[in-house]
């Protein structure tokens, strides 16, 4: 049995369209999971049901945790935007998260010790929060939702307002606690996602669009691509190619192009002729295999 499983999850807030339409999920015991799905998939609504903080309207949901313990003592949760009182310390609010886990006071300040040095905030440990980075409040907002040591660590979009510090600083987090608990995460960084994850679930509109263990998923899925770069002022020759019968999906940036094709050396042999014949003059020029943004974005427009 996984740690956790949803069958047909629904939630319809009324009027139009539900926000999670019948998903059926499973969260594999020991492993990370990276929650995918573009703005307004369900992402958020699905985690608030599978965290037990947000009723569904129909479905189930099966948590592998002792008998009559509540769901939400076995899971850690940390929402998109986590509010915190500024005018604590770090270890004041760490203490205090363990004491409404009905931790002892000697425990809840021990357990707020370890959590501090154990994210990188000890030498902050002192300091008002409201004196923090957006990275610090991250690792803060991540050691509240283990103080309590959950089997399940839940995380809506954890680095999706951080800077490139910050989020290196969260992702390494990530990797070290996804050795020792499960994970389940939602995000927009798909380079995120394929460097910790070990499983993916994409979502679209409330639905199930594609799930699996991410090597596994990305063999299955893989498709030759050829990415074209030109210069400056080429974006209408680079769209014209989606007529051609080598490609099998473009996507057109401004003067680039991932061109998803069948097969690799006949496209790129068109391609080159193409290019000579229309005398564009080129910057890059690769050809390899779908990445995990060019499966995500093929799963959310079928």
């Amino acid at each position: 049995m996984p740690l956790l499983e949803a069958d047909k999850l629904t939630k319809n807030y009324g009027g139009g369209k539900p926000a999670v339409n019948e998903l059926s999920m499973k969260i594999p015991e020991g492993r990370c999971t990276a929650l995918l799905g573009p703005n307004g998939a369900g992402k958020t609504t699905t985690l608030r049901m599978l965290a037990g903080l947000l009723a569904p309207t129909s479905g189930s949901i099966a948590f592998k945790a002792r008998e009559g313990v509540d769901i939400r003592e076995s899971v850690g949760y940390l929402p998109q935007y986590p509010a915190f009182p500024n005018w604590m310390s770090g270890k004041e609010f760490l203490t205090y998260a363990g004491r409404l886990a009905y931790q002892s006071k000697r425990v809840a300040a021990e357990r707020a010790r370890e959590l501090l040095e154990r994210v990188g905030l000890a030498e902050a440990a002192g300091r008002r929060i409201g004196g923090y980075s957006g990275g610090m409040k991250q690792r803060l907002g991540i050691a509240q939702a283990i103080v309590h040591r959950p089997q399940l660590l839940m995380l809506d979009e954890p680095v999706s307002a951080l800077d490139p510090i910050g989020r290196r600083e969260v992702m390494s987090l990530l990797a070290e606690l996804k050795k020792e608990t499960t994970i389940l995460f939602s995000t927009h960084v798909l380079h995120d996602a394929e460097a910790v994850c070990d499983d993916v679930i994409i979502i679209r509109e409330g639905r199930l669009a594609l799930a699996g263990e991410l090597r596994a998923v990305m063999r299955a899925h893989s498709r030759p691509v050829i990415t074209l770069q030109l210069a400056e002022g080429h974006e209408a020759w680079l769209l014209q190619l989606a007529g051609r019968p080598y490609v099998r999906h473009i996507d057109v940036k401004p003067n680039e192009a991932r061109i998803a094709v069948d097969d690799l050396e006949a496209a790129r042999t068109a391609l080159l002729r193409e290019i000579v014949e229309a005398d564009v003059p080129v910057v890059r020029l690769e050809a390899g295999s779908a990445t995990l943004e060019d499966l995500f974005m093929e799963a959310v427009r079928s």
